[in-house]
């Protein structure tokens, strides 16, 4: 009975100790992901931003309409195109 408890301990030990490696590894290799990580987190939290404060991005667009009104016309009529565009893609998917 000694034996095999000696033998389980021994086995956990190799399995845990070969856990500790795969985890290094693993932390390693994903680091190369780090940049690209940081960015979603920043572009959600400046999503939860705007969610927070829609009249900061409401004055923004106001200010640059009165600085730039052909510009925010000819992106204003772009973005309502891509809007159509994709929710005609979408009815046309769910049929």
């Amino acid at each position: 009975m000694n034996e095999r408890r000696l033998r389980l301990a021994l086995r956990r030990e190799r399995l845990v100790e070969r856990s500790r490696r795969l985890r290094r590894e693993a932390a390693t290799q994903s680091a190369v992901l780090d940049p690209l990580f940081n960015t979603i987190d920043h572009v959600r939290d400046g999503i939860a931003w705007v969610r927070r404060n829609p009249e900061m991005l409401a004055a923004g667009v106001v200010g640059f309409a009165l600085v730039r009104p052909r510009r925010v016309w000819r992106w204003g009529l772009r973005l309502w195109g891509a809007w159509r565009l994709l929710g005609s893609l979408h009815q046309r998917l769910d049929r």
